[in-house]
């Protein structure tokens, strides 16, 4: 919903435009009416070629029907003119009509014609601003090795040509790759090298939306301040520009960013931020971005809006709010359903490259035949064999599109069965590279539990309600650690292990695994009160530093961590006690601003010697 999820402004090379036209845009519409006014009196040359260009380009945004209409025009005059350069640029704005319908088979089409001739001509700007446009195709079909194999490359050129707006542009495109790969510190990276070049041009638009991006990362890693403090600066700049599609987004993102504080808000601590204030602010900045978003007519925003104040009433206590929010969100949601869906349905079908070429070359044909055969038609009679060839034609075009479905679901159980044994980004390389790497994470968090005299309860427990504990309680773990961004690595035995902080960087990661045991332990305290013996007493130990990750086997193969912190995590949690979680030094440096903790001393662990120990209170 947010701009941190598109940074789509495209590159401009130095005459003709990629995204941002050959002519200087006026406002929608208005600025329509006057070009195709102007059509009637242009003559066949190549600032014809440029009009026409004007209207393809200008109405990729309003109607993308009409613009493929003037861009075809615009291609048979360039082509007719035998002027290269303008069909370069007339294929690309078709392109980027088709784009805009979704129809990303098309799109790739005419992108790649484009980039064919611009390479005879040998524009080096304008080479990389489609082939930036190619990447965003790739980017909105969640093809993301593709769209940064694209963007990469035309960053490449940009950089040799010392094109900053482009390497802004890109950067920014990247960011958003890694935005969407969740590898956050990545994003930041981008993000930060796009917001350096905006700010030395001065282009404050632009300047807002990589504020907004930059905004959007930290509400994600959950530094919700540091989240509403660039949010800030971004509706700043957009009540600056007028930008109120803008503002409302920006008011939107500071309202969420807000709940997010007041959720996480530990009472006495940072008292800047109160549950009370926080949830406060968040209903003025959400109330005030409705406001907006409605004079806009921005549905998009309506919906993250709603669903904000919604979340944010419940939490105040005002379930009555709440509900009515929530009816309005849903409302909306199904008044724009039908167009999301059909464009989930378009891009799922166009997801697999092979495929899709397959399906649209066997619908030629088929169409192909159907013309041929309404010919013959009209030279015979209509008789039975007639028909039955259409029905056959018919059949044949279901047959193939039933079976693209059959494809698909068969896809959608593959991958949802590997998302359970490995995490998204590693399942994803998997599929891709058909391996993976093992990679070294330096800040992270390891959780051990275990179960405390689990043999004895385990011979006066039937073999079924023995497995059946065990289900419960590990299942419930791991709804209290998918709420923390915390990776359960396995089980071994009655021992559980997770990590917070990979695949994807976490700043939070040793405040979340305390969380997180501390909600374990309550539970399972709960849960003892409730059922004495036929249940367990858990103890827990966590300690944070750097680990390897990897896949290991090729049968049956899992994710597993190694290194030092692993260990040392599992003698935390063999010198903790029944219903206490044990944390080591390491760990204490980095929450005790948020947790109260009780120093145990120095503690002989097996093979590390004396450690010093605390445990959360």
């Amino acid at each position: 919903m947010k701009r941190f999820f598109k940074f789509l402004v495209i590159l401009l090379s130095a005459v003709v435009k990629t995204d941002e036209g050959l002519y200087a845009q006026k406002a929608g519409q208005a600025r329509m009416d006057s070009l195709v006014q102007e059509l009637p009196k242009a003559i066949e040359d190549t600032n014809k070629v440029k009009l026409l260009d004007g209207l393809s380009f200008g109405y990729k945004d309003i109607n993308p029907d009409e613009g493929i209409k003037y861009g075809q025009l615009e291609l048979e005059l360039a082509t007719k003119l035998k002027w290269k350069y303008g069909t370069g640029v007339a294929n690309n704005s078709i392109g980027l009509n088709y784009r805009n319908k979704a129809n990303y088979a098309k799109a790739l089409e005419y992108f790649f014609k484009a980039i064919n001739i611009v390479e005879e001509i040998g524009d080096k700007k304008y080479i990389a601003g489609i082939t930036s446009n190619i990447g965003i195709v790739y980017e909105r079909q969640n093809d993301y090795p593709k769209a940064l194999e694209y963007y990469f490359k035309a960053l490449k050129i940009c950089n040799e040509t010392g094109n900053k707006h482009g390497i802004a542009v890109v950067t920014g495109n990247i960011g958003n790759i890694y935005f969407g790969e969740n590898d956050y510190a990545k994003a930041l990276e981008y993000y930060f090298i796009a917001l350096k070049i905006r700010e030395e041009s001065g282009d404050k638009n632009q300047i807002a939306i990589a504020v907004g991006n930059i905004g959007g990362v930290y509400t994600k890693l959950r530094d919700y301040p540091r989240a509403v403090e660039y949010q800030q600066k971004a509706l700043k700049i957009d009540e600056e520009t007028g930008n109120k599609y803008g503002v409302s987004e920006d008011l939107a993102n500071i309202g969420a960013a807000y709940i997010g504080i007041a959720e996480d808000t530990i009472p006495g601590s940072n008292p800047k931020y109160g549950r009370k204030r926080s949830l406060h602010l968040a209903l003025e900045y959400l109330q005030k971005g409705l406001a907006i978003s409605k004079e806009t007519e921005a549905p998009d925003v309506m919906l993250e809006l709603y669903k904000n104040l919604s979340a944010a009433c419940k939490l105040t206590g005002d379930y009555k709010k709440s509900l009515e929010y929530a009816d309005n969100y849903r409302a909306i949601k199904d008044s724009v359903f039908s167009k999301e869906n059909s464009e989930k349905i378009v891009k799922m079908s166009m997801k697999n490259e092979y495929d899709r070429q397959r399906l649209t070359d066997s619908l030629k044909t088929v169409e192909k035949e159907k013309i041929s055969f309404l010919k013959l038609q009209r030279q015979r009679s209509y008789t039975i064999m007639g028909v039955a060839g259409i029905f056959l034609l018919v059949g044949f075009s279901f047959f193939i599109v039933k079976e693209r479905a059959k494809s698909e679901r068969e896809r959608k159980k593959s991958d949802a069965l590997l998302l359970n044994i490995l995490p998204e980004e590693v399942a994803n390389e998997l599929k891709i590279k058909g391996a993976t790497q093992a990679r070294y994470f330096d800040n992270v968090t390891v959780l051990f539990t275990d179960f405390v005299n689990f043999t004895k309860a385990a011979e006066d427990m039937s073999p079924q309600d023995l497995i059946d504990e065990l289900h419960w309680c590990f299942k419930a773990f791991d709804e209290i650690t998918g709420k923390y961004n915390i990776e359960k690595i396995k089980t071994i035995g009655d021992a559980y292990l997770a990590v917070c902080g990979l695949p994807s960087p976490d700043p939070k990661h040793a405040e979340n695994i305390v969380k997180a045991a501390k909600e374990i332990s309550a539970l399972m305290e709960n849960r003892l009160a409730k059922l004495g013996e036929r249940t367990f007493e858990v103890r827990i130990g966590i300690h944070s530093g750097s680990v390897i990750a990897g896949i290991v086997g090729v049968k049956k193969f899992a994710f597993d961590i190694w290194g030092d912190t692993v260990n040392t995590a599992a003698r935390m949690e063999q010198n903790s006690e029944a219903g206490k979680i044990n944390i080591s030094q390491t760990t204490y440096e980095l929450v005790k601003d948020k947790f109260t903790c009780g120093y145990r001393g120095e503690i002989d662990a097996k093979n590390k010697g004396g450690m010093k120990m605390y445990f959360v209170t």
